[in-house]
This record gives structure tokens, C-alpha cells and sequence, in this order.
């Protein structure tokens, strides 16, 4: 029963030394001087400011996942393009039509839900201004 899964097994251990083996090269050819100047951070020739450890908010976590929700949209859509026309040709034309069309539309209701929320407002309103109270 192990017999089965020398393939794996097998597969692990070379992975391991190979890995291992290409860490050993690297440490072997680099060089190993270090300095203050070597170890700031580079910032496209501009010398750094501030701390690396600074809190961003929340919103560019939210609208970056919106951005990627709308790719995988993409990665799906893009091989239904590739070979619709085949589809056409087997009478599938169609069947796969109307399913990516209700894969866009439900992508488009998250999307009008996501605006609605206010989710893709980059400044948001603060919660006296959002029930309309006047500054005093």
C-alpha cells in the first residue's frame, strides 16, 4: 500500500533538495558585505520617509477586492469567448449565451449593491453628515 505513494513521496524529497541545493549556490556566489546603505528600503532612487509600519484604511483592502471579483470575471468569461464560436457550430450557442449573461448580471448586482452601500465612495460621508445634521 505505501507503494502507492512513492510517486509522491519521490516527488517531495527532490523538490526538498532542490530547493535545498539552490539556497546552498545562492549562498555560495552572493556577496556577504552588508552595510547601513545596502539595507534601507529602496524606493525608486528616492530616499525613504517615515516608517515602513503605517496603518492604510480600510477602503483600499475593500475596493482592491471589488477590482479582483471583476477580473475572476474576466479569467471566466475569456474561455467561453475562446470557443463560442465551436459552441455555435454543436447548436450550444445559446445555452452558454444566456449562462454567461446571468454571470455578468449577477456580477452587475453585486456591483449596484457594492455602489449602493457607498462601498466605492473613496471619501465616505461621516455618519452625521449621511443623516444630513447640520454643523453647528
Amino acid at each position: 500500500m505505501y507503494f502507492q505513494f512513492a510517486n509522491v513521496i519521490v516527488f517531495l524529497l527532490v523538490g526538498m533538495a532542490f530547493v535545498g541545493v539552490v539556497l546552498f549556490i545562492g549562498r555560495l556566489f552572493r556577496p556577504s558585505s552588508y552595510d547601513s546603505v545596502k539595507s534601507t528600503t529602496y524606493e525608486c532612487g528616492e530616499e525613504p520617509v517615515g516608517s515602513a509600519w503605517i496603518n492604510y484604511n480600510s477602503r483600499f483592502f475593500l475596493i482592491a477586492l471589488i477590482f479582483l471579483i471583476f477580473e475572476v470575471e474576466v479569467v471566466f468569461i475569456f474561455p467561453v469567448a475562446v470557443v463560442f464560436r465551436n459552441w455555435i457550430a454543436q447548436k450550444l450557442g445559446m445555452v452558454a449565451l444566456v449562462e454567461i449573461l446571468v454571470f455578468v448580471l449577477i456580477l452587475f448586482v453585486g456591483l449596484i449593491y457594492a455602489w449602493a452601500k457607498g462601498d466605492l465612495d473613496w471619501i465616505k460621508p461621516t455618519p452625521s453628515e449621511a443623516r444630513g445634521a447640520k454643523d453647528v
